[in-house]
């Protein structure tokens, strides 16, 4: 039996084994395979205290488990804390009702999407700034460590990956004064934290009109706190209808700065954004990296290529 293959029938009995061993309430019905991607799956569980949710990772991925606990016990009021965990990757957690994007999309009236962005991201900044101290403390329980000075580093080992290079302008991405803004970055005086690296409204559970419950490290790093507007911005931008430099892209930067005002001027601030979500790239590829490699299941050319697609960009402008 692999360590990581979702679907062979001694991995699928062990795995419900677990489950069964660390359930807080009895089950009401068949545990069910909810969601399963090759470096991941996901499995409900009804159970007479509401549903249940299993998640597994490959060992490239397995440190969510314990940054999950971790960020758990510093801020329980602003992660999804587990129930349980494994050394092999694996969380147990309770079901905390509808996502953000859920919620935007059931009621748009009382979860107005630039308003509500605006208080997810300040919210994750404040996460982002309290969980700043135990950076090292994170990089000890296996999280990666993509600070700024690392990144050199990683990007030669991405270039010096056939399956990655083969599919990226190397000399494109290596012409990137990357060292420069690495060397700015780590003496812009913001100090490094988890990085979620996929920050969505899909990854968040609102909690109250100003709460929000954060969760799926499956991608984090840490890193510079800023890169995690790479994505987040991203999708905002899909969310809002508008496009790169938009005005309501800026203003979602700005309300995500405002717990950081007091680190640096504005300006230095915005710069801040504008080279972490551009060095952001090489964190992106380094997480689907990571995400391939073990997999559970056949992988898709577009997760395939995924690593060097995001170091393709590396060159390209940020959204704002």
């Amino acid at each position: 039996m692999k360590a990581n293959d979702w679907h062979d029938p001694a991995w699928v009995s062990s795995a419900h084994d677990w489950i069964e061993a660390h359930l807080d309430a009895k089950p009401t019905g068949w545990i069910e395979e909810v969601r399963v991607r090759p470096w991941s799956v996901t499995h409900r569980v009804p159970t007479s205290a509401g549903d249940r949710w299993f998640k597994a990772n490959t060992p490239a991925c397995a440190y969510e488990a314990p940054l999950a606990t971790a960020l758990a016990e510093w801020f329980p009021a602003a992660v999804l804390r587990p129930l349980a965990i494994d050394e092999q990757g694996w969380l147990l957690t309770a079901d905390e009702g509808p996502t953000l994007r859920e919620r935007m999309a059931a009621d748009p009236g009382h979860w107005p999407r630039e308003q509500t962005w605006s208080r997810m991201l300040q919210a994750y900044a404040v996460l982002q700034r309290a969980g700043a101290p135990h950076a090292e403390a994170l990089v000890s329980l296996g999280v990666p460590d993509q600070r700024p000075h690392t990144l050199p580093a990683h990007l030669k080992s991405l270039l010096a990956d056939p399956a990655v290079a083969a599919d990226v302008d190397v000399a494109a991405v290596q012409a990137v004064p990357l060292d420069d803004w690495c060397a700015e970055l780590s003496a812009d005086g913001i100090p490094a934290s988890v990085q979620h690296d996929d920050l969505t409204d899909a990854n968040v559970f609102p909690t109250g009109p100003t709460g929000f419950r954060f969760f799926d490290w499956g991608d984090a790093s840490i890193a510079h706190p800023f890169g995690s507007l790479l994505v987040a911005l991203g999708f905002a931008a899909h969310v809002l209808g508008v496009g790169d430099g938009d005005p309501a892209l800026a203003r979602l930067r700005d309300a995500y700065l405002e717990p950081w005002t007091d680190l640096a001027p504005a300006a230095t601030l915005r710069r801040s954004v504008s080279l972490s979500c551009r060095l952001g790239r090489v964190s992106r590829s380094l997480s689907w990296r990571r995400a391939v490699r073990d997999a559970a299941l056949p992988v898709d050319d577009d997760f395939r290529t995924a690593a060097a697609f995001w170091l393709g960009e590396l060159p390209q402008p940020p959204v704002v």
